[in-house]
């Protein structure tokens, strides 16, 4: 009996001074929230019965634009009133990335100004969408390496400043596609006095250089995504008036027959959110947020299920094996583990 004591103690000692065994008991000790609705059977075949929505970070003001980086195993993701992006990684947790991550000028401002979308160039290289300096700028640094030293993208349209990018996506071609909402101004509307273009714009920059509008008639384009092929976009427009996501056909420098895609403007009474952020797999299955959470869709806009949570989705990113989707999520970042 003595000899098992003294061997439990042992045990016991090593488990608690051993860094690997409180590493461990970290990955396992995220609280949960949320719950998941499934409204049609393939939605089984998208997310495992027994998935949970982890709490992996917290403590921020308004996280958004998350990024899964596969060659260094992070994800990167904006606080957009702090100006700061942040980086999770399942062994240190969050860590301050780059800062500041969207407004390098001098002059004081107020609102929204920091960094929200972010994406990967074609090449590797960091993009931001940068509310405070109203442009789309690739960093120039390495992602290992990061600095806030930034190279215009894009910064105007016919020499007019936009409103503040939001959100962005790449196609194959190199050619990056965006939106320009006025969230990021200091009044977040269409009256500020610093507003120089009327519309807000959804817009391509070519591998040239050279911006291209593309659409002027929603009223607060949002998320933007690819469906498998990039022969349609989704958009999402944030408008409390117009919770919808829209789709489009890509013709060259154009988008023809736009359409609502889905409408939740008979589903979002009391619930927190609008259509803003999403991604779209390799099987079409589109996750984005919405009213009260997290909306899936295939690519037919059959509504699946959802992802319900108590605080504001803005956007979601999906690992490279897409069996890992993380939100952001208002003050915090969750991850779900779609399938094993």
């Amino acid at each position: 009996m003595k000899s098992f004591l003294l061997l439990l103690t042992v045990i016991t000692v090593f488990a608690c001074t051993n860094p690997d065994a409180k590493i461990s008991e970290s990955k396992n000790s995220y609280k949960t929230t949320g719950t998941i609705e499934r409204t049609d059977p393939s939605m089984d075949s998208v997310l495992d019965k027994d998935a949970i929505v982890e709490i992996i970070a917290e403590g921020f003001q308004w996280s958004e634009g998350p990024l899964w980086v596969e060659s260094q195993k992070m994800l990167l993701f904006s606080d957009v009133p702090r100006d700061t992006v942040y980086k999770w990684t399942e062994e240190k947790g969050k860590e301050v990335y780059l800062t500041p991550s969207g407004y390098t000028g001098t002059v004081p401002r107020g609102g929204e100004m920091g960094s929200n979308g972010l994406v990967l160039d074609t090449k590797g290289n960091l993009v931001l969408c940068q509310c405070g300096n109203r442009q789309m700028a690739r960093m120039g640094a390495p992602l290992d390496k990061p600095a806030p030293n930034y190279i215009s993208l894009a910064n105007n349209y016919k020499g007019k400043k936009f409103s503040s990018p939001n959100d962005a996506v790449y196609n194959t071609a190199g050619e990056l596609f965006f939106t320009d909402p006025p969230y990021g101004l200091e009044s977040q509307s269409d009256d500020d006095p610093k507003k120089e273009i009327p519309w807000n714009g959804v817009y391509k920059v070519k591998t040239t250089g050279e911006v291209i509008l593309l659409v002027d008639s929603i009223p607060r384009p949002n998320g933007i995504a690819f469906l498998p092929g990039e022969k349609q976009l989704i958009i999402a427009c944030s408008d409390p008036a117009k919770p919808n996501w829209y789709i489009y056909d890509i013709n060259g420098d154009s988008l023809t027959n736009g359409k609502i895609f889905y409408s939740a403007a008979n589903e979002r009474k009391g619930l927190k959110g609008l259509p803003d952020g999403l991604k779209v797999d390799s099987k079409g299955i589109i996750f984005a947020s919405g009213p009260g959470g997290i909306w899936i869709f295939n690519s037919e806009a059959k509504l699946l299920g959802k992802i319900k949570l108590d605080e504001a989705a803005s956007n979601v990113a999906l690992s490279a094996d897409e069996k890992t989707l993380y939100v952001t999520n208002d003050m915090q970042v969750l991850r779900i583990k779609l399938r094993k």
